[in-house]
């Protein structure tokens, strides 16, 4: 599809020929309305008025058909602005699923919110209102200018003494309109993310009592985009009343040298009562044009603004490509070898390799840092996976499509997100029909192997209860415990836990671990997490330090070797036993 404005426009030629073609018929009409006027007048004028019953009942039908025309005209363009406002923002959603974490980044949820909805209506504008009074414009201009030649050339040029006035007036405007548009974009992009990280972080910015912080924080955003729109508002209202006043210039001309043309009548070259009338008829056809001329390039220069900023979007460097097309079916072998992945002069990981055979389990551990997580990202190709290091069944990652491999890895992420909606429907989130009978039995058993049905039957309104914005009215734990749960109802293939279990207590965890042992007897598992009992349960651990992996074996090889995950499992039982004395004190 089109990611440009030209392109747009040819995309939809064929309803903008249509409306264009019902624009020019709808002037043809008025241009024949302004001379059956001609007529009607001087019949009145001759003497006799039974004359005006023909040409009067032409402008009737006339103006049916020049009524009918002008509807069908907004009915093409119209919906055709429409359809790109439908296709852009498709376009829109598309690009924001496939940019990676370096965009956003740069890009603030609330700059993205802004330029979706306040950016696209702009464009949707453009591509409506702007392309009808643009077109309308032409055509106006050249109906009512066959009239006014016809008539009167010395008429016709005294009328338009102000065009070049004009032009140059509306070439001025335009340029600082399309900037402080911009602008104005812009601010309210910022007031937008302001309000936007205070609504998702309400509870920090309560518990630390940052709300008059917070409160200066907005002001300063609000009265930026106050200047901004107060601008780009004092330009808007000159350019109206400057481009009414220049149009002005003509209607005073016409009036002078086309009274001057009426006493000389006919006879001695000048022009008849009903010659003046259609003129005038004809100068307010392209007068008004000439004064909407400003609106409608008011509307042109935000669109073209607009459209600006959200091709920043567009046009952004996509970090993950697709592989390929052609669907892959994948039985769950999983390779990584001599993966290394760098961000910026860093080396997050290095040369690490390890095999998971199909429908085996393994758990990855490691220090805080130790490039763990990034790790699971790369094996879901939710980072730049370096070609020919993960594979999948013997098959480069990076050679099959997207939706293949992400199809086949069900990622359960350390920070637990949830959707603002229902348990169920975020439980549910990855199934075909979320609503349906056979959806909601499998997020009752995702969630009891999960150890969060109890809890979540115990809600106000059970499975339709509502969390909030990022879950924000369940705990840690049971956030942790219901994206572990959509993880397991998806069923996938390989299963990625990114240390689900550092927000549960020991008695929860040790129920988890042996869902997850269930787990591991289905489907290839890979376990990341800090906890040496959790690790144990897999049939192999990989210990990865500074990046790089230190040891590899079984848990008792492991303990036996006396290393970094010997280190883990003393310290971890030290720990243990100390809790068991609190408790026992």
């Amino acid at each position: 599809m089109p990611v440009t404005l030209w392109g747009h426009l040819f995309r939809h030629a064929r309803a903008y020929v249509l409306g264009g073609v019902m624009l020019l018929g709808f002037q043809v009409a008025m241009n024949r309305i302004d001379w059956q006027s001609k007529a009607c007048v001087d019949e009145i004028f001759s003497g006799d008025p039974r004359g005006v019953v023909r040409p009067a009942s032409f402008m009737l039908g006339l103006a049916v058909i020049a009524f009918v025309l002008r509807l069908a005209s907004r009915w093409f363009i119209f919906n055709a602005g429409r359809d790109v406002e439908y296709e852009v923002r498709r376009l829109l959603l598309d690009r924001l699923h496939k940019l990676g974490a370096a965009f956003y980044r740069k890009m603030s949820a609330g700059e993205i919110m802004s330029r979706s909805t306040g950016d696209l209506l702009q464009v949707r504008l453009l591509f409506g209102f702007g392309v009808l009074n643009m077109i309308n414009v032409v055509f106006a201009f050249g109906s009512a200018l066959q009239v006014m030649l016809r008539i009167s050339l010395s008429l016709t040029a005294a009328s338009f003494v102000m065009v070049p006035f004009l032009v140059v007036t509306t070439r001025s405007l335009s340029k600082g309109l399309f900037a402080r548009t911009r602008s104005n974009q812009e601010a309210i992009g910022r007031l937008s993310d302001v309000l936007q990280t205070n609504l998702a972080g309400v509870r920090v910015v309560r518990s630390f009592a940052l709300e008059a912080r917070e409160r200066r924080r907005f002001d300063a955003a609000n009265e930026a985009y106050l200047h901004a729109g107060l601008a780009l508002a004092r330009l808007r209202g000159l350019m109206f009343p400057m481009v009414g006043a220049v149009a002005s210039l003509g209607v005073l001309s016409c009036f002078f040298w086309g009274g001057r043309l009426l006493v000389l009548g006919p006879e001695h070259g000048g022009i008849s009562q009903g010659e003046f009338f259609a003129f005038w008829l004809a100068l307010g056809r392209v007068t008004w044009p000439l004064i909407a001329l400003g609106f409608s390039l008011s509307i042109v220069q935000r669109g073209r603004a607009s459209y600006a900023r959200l091709k920043e979007i567009f046009d952004a460097q996509q970090e993950v490509t697709d592989g390929g097309s052609a669907p892959v079916a994948i039985s769950g072998a999983l390779s990584v070898r001599g993966l290394t992945y760098t961000h910026g002069d860093r080396a997050v990981l290095s040369d690490v390799s390890f095999e998971l055979p199909k429908g085996r389990s393994l758990a990855i551990m490691g220090r805080t840092g130790s490039g763990k997580s990034t790790l699971a990202l790369l094996l879901a190709r939710l980072l730049p996976t370096p070609e020919r290091t993960v594979f999948v069944d013997g098959m480069d990652v990076c050679s099959l499509p997207l939706s293949t491999v992400r199809g086949a890895i069900g990622y359960a992420q350390q920070d637990a997100f949830l959707f603002s909606t229902t348990v169920a429907r975020n439980i549910a989130f990855s199934l075909e029909d979320p609503d349906s009978a056979e959806a909601m039995e499998k997020v009752r058993v995702a969630a009891r192997e999960a150890q969060v049905l109890e809890e979540a039957l115990g809600l106000p309104e059970s499975f339709d209860t509502v969390v909030g914005e990022r879950g924000v009215q369940l705990s840690g734990g049971q956030k942790q415990r219901i994206a572990l749960s959509r993880a397991l109802a998806r069923e996938p293939v390989i299963l990625v836990l990114d240390d689900p279990l550092s927000a549960v207590d020991a008695k929860t965890e040790a129920a988890i671990l042996d869902a997850i042992s269930r787990q591991a007897a289905e489907r290839t598992v890979l376990l990341i997490t800090n906890r040496v009992a959790a690790a144990r349960r897999c049939e192999r651990i990989a210990v990865l330090d500074e990046g790089k992996v230190a040891e590899q074996g079984t848990h008792d090889d492991l303990v036996r070797a006396g290393g970094i995950y010997a280190l883990f499992d003393r310290e971890q039982s030290v720990k243990h036993e100390l809790e068991s004395l609190g408790e026992a004190v």
